[in-house]
């Protein structure tokens, strides 16, 4: 059984105390602290430490909140379609080291002469580029258009096959 886990429980805590008349008992049991820490946190002792609004990231309800509210003796259940791999993953940026910087026109310009189909937003998004620089590939007025050979992304590194087939595929 794959148990799924609470995304930032110190911060959630921190959230549920400021935001809701839930007891100490069913932030820690939630949250998977000891009740002395959530004590502290009432304190106003977390170090300035910001909460993270469970309901805003679909960890909670805001039923499921207002249920264990009502009745003190019930526990908190996190949100069973919350899968927080996933979450994670989305919400990382995309870095492009410097170095391969240079290589996202060759980039951009596979992506043009191969699916002539995609609309420029997708591949701004993708490749986190801008609709200016992609554009000017398309219309070849590129600054540096002469000197741009058209690269596989994945060749390249900026994405692994599957992410380059998904993006075809919704596009």
């Amino acid at each position: 059984m794959i148990m799924v886990q609470l995304l930032m429980p110190k911060s959630t805590a921190i959230w549920l105390v400021e935001h809701t008349s839930l007891t100490f008992e069913q932030i820690a049991d939630f949250c998977g602290l000891h009740i002395l820490e959530i004590k502290a946190i009432a304190d106003g002792e977390t170090d300035n430490m910001i909460g993270f609004d469970p309901i805003a990231s679909s960890q909670l309800t805001a039923d499921e909140i207002a249920r264990c509210e009502n009745d003190p003796g019930q526990k908190l259940q996190i949100s069973p379609a919350v899968d927080v791999g996933k979450m994670i993953k989305n919400q990382r940026a995309k870095y492009t080291p410097v170095v391969k910087r240079k290589d996202k026109p060759s980039a951009i310009l596979w992506l043009i002469r191969y699916y002539p189909n995609l609309p420029d937003s997708h591949i701004c998004n993708f490749l986190s580029s801008t609709r200016s620089t992609v554009q000017s590939i398309r219309n070849k007025t590129h600054w540096n258009i002469r000197n741009i050979e058209p690269q596989s992304p994945v060749t390249l590194g900026f994405c692994t096959s599957d992410e380059l087939e998904q993006l075809i595929s919704n596009a």
